[in-house]
């Protein structure tokens, strides 16, 4: 740890930084970023603290893809579709995947690591201890895994068990891409607008999410989903301008819509920053927490993701009243 004390633009002020020694980082050093002052004495005392690293370039960033669904939901088939080759045994008997795979492979310069994940049953119809833990195995997947592909069987009207995956895929703020498996047994019965309006309807956690139809047996708008899949964890991974961001602060505070005012007093942001990203998390500094209700923050969440334009990933949002 370097300890600098920035805007020391005169010698009084240089003098102050003795008392940041208390921190227990050594000795401050003076700087000031508007004037450039020990702007070379800072760069030097930051490559000596780097000179026992290794000179060679980092390895590639692996971005982790889990494909999860009903079982049968095809989702070994996309994998070797995805690869190009048989990575993963297929085959027409539901649950044939008992355990999480993994699948390393690179696309157009860039690492993936593919797991797939056992198809998920009824917990009424699970038949014993494997098809339980296959259940925690696939869970405990979309938990590691940067995007989620989650595929849907076009022929099979979304069950209780997609909406549990759904509803656990929100919860840990996964982005996600909803993949409409096997299109071409069902394109004739619906067109893809129209069944998109149904998938909003069932599965409301998930409406800002990208929607691919494909056809894996044949390959069909498989890249498709590949190319999603990166550019969601591209979005996942923003760093928002501080200025930006509380910009966006203060359009929403300006609309002065929801809130639970029953708990006595208005709900007020004052302002909010970037805490981290995968998920893009956002520290907001409020009056009082307690105002701010869960309509109020699907309301939030979906301005901001729209004017700051990550519109198809999610937002967590933490509230801290300000001191």
């Amino acid at each position: 740890v370097i300890l600098v004390a920035n805007k020391c633009d005169s010698a009084g002020q240089s003098a102050q930084a003795g008392e940041f020694s208390r921190l227990g980082f050594g000795e401050a050093l003076c700087v000031s970023a508007t004037n450039r002052v020990n702007q070379t004495v800072l760069m030097e005392r930051i490559a000596g603290e780097l000179e026992h690293l290794p000179a060679e370039q980092p390895e590639k960033e692996v971005r982790k893809i889990a494909l999860v669904g009903k079982r049968n939901a095809g989702k070994s088939t996309l994998i070797n579709a995805i690869c190009g080759r048989d990575r993963v045994i297929v085959s027409e008997i539901p649950g044939t995947t008992r355990d999480a795979v993994d699948v390393r492979f690179e696309k157009d310069g860039k690492v993936f690591v593919a797991i797939d994940t056992a198809g998920v049953r009824k917990k009424g119809k699970m038949s014993g201890d494997i098809e339980f833990y296959s259940y925690v195995r696939a869970t405990r997947s979309i938990t590691r895994a940067d995007v989620i592909l989650f595929l849907i069987d076009a022929t099979l009207k979304v069950s209780q068990i997609d909406k549990k995956l759904a509803r656990f895929i929100a919860d840990e703020y996964k982005p996600c891409v909803i993949v409409i498996n096997k299109w071409d047994l069902a394109g004739d019965l619906a067109g893809t607008e129209d069944y998109a309006e149904y998938l909003s309807e069932v599965l409301p956690g998930l409406r800002h999410v990208p929607i691919a139809f494909t056809t894996a047996t044949e390959g069909k708008n498989v890249q498709s989903v590949l190319d999603l899949a990166a550019e969601l964890f591209k979005q996942a991974s923003t760093r928002i301008p501080t200025p930006m961001l509380n910009k966006a602060i203060e359009r929403l505070s300006a609309e002065k819509v929801g809130g639970s005012r029953k708990k006595g007093g208005n709900p007020k942001i004052y302002y909010g920053t970037q805490v981290a990203v995968r998920p893009i998390s956002l520290l907001l500094f409020v009056n009082r927490p307690e105002l701010f209700d869960e309509p109020f923050e699907r309301f939030a969440i979906g301005r901001l993701r729209e004017w700051l334009e990550i519109q198809e990933v999610p937002i967590r949002l933490l509230l801290r009243a300000r001191r």
